[in-house]
């Protein structure tokens, strides 16, 4: 896997794009990666190196805890902030074939996202 950051932002978007098209923009001195008005990733260093991040919804946590995937967890103010994105397993981040079923997990999030509150709950 390549070591720099914008060479990462590009990897992790050929990784992704068998949901469509990627880019990679900054963000919070990470990555956003965006398919169609989409964030369905995030490039994050939360000191452990920078990481690919999967949005997840409340339909798919199990899924990737199960896979031993990390939530993303960062301080803020002294106290633990969580938000609905998940790392990559390991095993997802060789290959697109690999990565082609977490990656649709996060497209559905983002659009389950999307969607006004009220219809979300039908």
């Amino acid at each position: 896997m390549p070591t720099h950051p914008n060479e990462f932002a590009q990897y992790c978007c050929e990784l992704l794009s068998t949901v469509g098209p990627c880019v990679a923009r900054p963000m919070f001195g990470g990555h956003g990666i965006h398919t169609d008005g989409l964030t369905i990733a995030i490039l994050v260093n939360l000191g452990q190196g920078e990481k690919l991040w999967l949005k997840a919804a409340p339909e798919s946590r199990a899924l990737f805890e199960a896979a031993g995937c990390q939530r993303f967890t960062y301080l803020a103010k002294g106290k633990p902030r969580s938000m609905d994105y998940y790392s990559a397993p390991d095993e997802a981040m060789e290959s697109q074939s690999e990565m082609a079923p977490w990656v649709r997990l996060a497209l559905q999030a983002a659009l389950t996202a999307r969607q006004p509150k009220d219809k979300r709950a039908k």
